[in-house]
């Protein structure tokens, strides 16, 4: 499909710099595609009328790490400096990366992160990776010099939290980030952007739905910094994924499953789960134990096996993300319902409101 198709005109002061407190008073549009009025201005705390007994929220228990690292590569008496946006785990001591500037770093060459001037490989101000691959798009793979817990201590110390590009180009990452940008699900160290529909749930929210006899059930995915990405492809067909590490526990899988038998709906918190819960489902609408990578790419004419509604943010034009949520609800409903979104005041991307998608039928635009 042309990329083109998924473009809209977004006004800057929508972009969310900061979150509402308390979370769950974000604003939220609930979609019905095939309603005779297919959109409804409601709150995020109206989940708890909104979701029936019986039915099932799949959120994402990934932590953000500080994956945004600063170094130096030196040659001879040149220096450079380098940004470093991990994206995805491949060994103990090996991450996927983001290189800024990418072309200064040539296979074997070093960079050193922190103080430069300690003497050995690592010390509590130093990290040392070296370049063991380059791909397209600025990406490299990093060997570094620490492996296992002590490399995720360096990082942790030596790291930013990432916040995304149309956040940090506007403000700087500060205190109150390291808790606005993590879930209250968070316990799996290693993503490196939040699920951000996650962010809105609240004790008391949660609280309020086991009440109403909504279960809970966790997921991983570790989201990678590639869900930045600008589509740069001119046709859907010629853009490529990054893969992301997920996982659902077989009494999960089995949980999720019992809950469709009972008629019970699956409603995935966020594109993570639902791409997660995607990929672990068969044919037959049978959702199975995952462990591994997925690089699953959802547009229209996907055919949906295993999530009946959607909690989203609303999302990038020209993003995989509203690709995937026109997938969802059909182009045409996704496109007037950001429309009624922008003209309605509501809060976009990480930090802003949120939207209940309801699944399109067969044969809907």
């Amino acid at each position: 499909m042309d990329v083109g198709l998924f473009d809209f005109d977004l006004p800057e002061d929508r972009i969310a710099l900061r979150p509402v407190s308390p979370r769950d008073a974000a604003r939220l549009l609930v979609v019905r595609p095939d309603a005779p009025q297919p959109f409804e201005d409601r709150g995020i705390r109206d989940l708890v009328q909104l979701l029936q007994p019986g039915d099932a929220l799949v959120l994402n228990d990934t932590r953000v790490i500080p994956s945004r690292l600063y170094g130096r590569r030196r040659r001879g008496e040149a220096s450079a400096r380098i940004e470093i946006m991990l994206h995805k785990r491949e060994a103990a001591d090996r991450w996927r990366a983001f290189a800024r500037p990418a072309k200064k770093l040539a296979l074997g060459e070093t960079v050193t992160f922190g103080d430069e001037s300690e003497s050995s490989a690592c010390e509590l101000g130093r990290l040392q990776a070296e370049i063991v691959a380059k791909a397209e798009g600025g990406e490299v793979e990093l060997r570094f010099a620490l492996a296992g817990p002590h490399l995720d201590e360096a990082i942790a110390r030596l790291g930013e939290l990432p916040l995304p590009p149309y956040i940090a180009g506007k403000r700087a990452t500060d205190a109150a980030d390291a808790q606005d940008y993590q879930t209250m699900h968070a316990s799996k160290d290693g993503a490196v952007a939040a699920p951000t529909a996650g962010l809105h749930f609240t004790p008391e929210l949660v609280a309020a739905l086991e009440a109403r006899g909504v279960t809970r059930h966790l997921v991983t995915l570790h989201v990678g910094a590639g869900t930045f990405l600008p589509v740069k492809a001119e046709d859907t067909q010629d853009h490529r994924m990054h893969a992301e590490w997920g996982t659902i526990a077989p009494e999960t899988a089995a949980a999720l499953n019992a809950v469709r038998a009972r008629g019970g709906r699956i409603v995935a918190v966020g594109t993570t789960s639902l791409r997660l819960l995607e990929s672990a489902t068969g044919e037959d609408g049978v959702i199975q134990p995952f462990s591994g990578d997925t690089a699953i790419f959802i547009t229209p004419g996907y055919r949906f096996r295993a999530v009946d509604l959607l909690l989203t943010n609303f999302h990038l034009p020209r993003s995989t993300l509203f690709m995937l949520v026109s997938a969802f609800c059909g182009l045409d409903v996704m496109k007037r319902a950001y429309a009624h979104a922008i003209a309605q005041n509501y809060r976009f991307y990480s930090y802003g409101d949120g939207s209940l998608l309801h699944r399109a039928q067969p044969g809907s635009p």
